[in-house]
């Protein structure tokens, strides 16, 4: 069973770079044909997918989000980490970890991050 935690912080002003880390517990974030992502729920609206990187390190971004987003991975510490840069009001959300590996998938609890000056 694949367990996924969030962390990173709360509260993040406006311009800044964010940074959540996922740590993943149950298996490693190299085996075989896992995906892992990052996607987001801003308050009232729907489910938002910003990247992934493949169990070969291999990374694919949203296209809108692309020139802002960053997603790497520490196979030593089983971490995968979101970098967002020159953040907006409107990147406040919830910012869940997700893994998907054929028809499973996995998710972790997500993280607010609240995005005010």
């Amino acid at each position: 069973q694949v367990q996924l935690q969030e962390s990173g912080p709360g509260l993040v002003k406006p311009s800044q770079t964010l940074s959540l880390s996922c740590t993943v517990s149950g298996d490693s974030i190299t085996s075989d044909y896992y995906y892992w992502s990052w996607i987001r729920q801003p308050p009232g609206k729907g489910l938002e997918w910003l990247g992934h990187i493949a169990w070969s390190g291999t990374t694919y971004y949203s296209p809108s989000l692309k020139s802002r987003t960053s997603i790497s991975r520490d196979t030593l510490k089983n971490t995968v980490t979101l970098q967002m840069t020159t953040l907006k009001p409107e990147d406040t959300a919830v910012y869940y970890c997700n893994a998907q590996w054929g028809a499973w998938e996995y998710w972790g609890q997500g993280t607010q991050v609240t995005v005010s000056s």
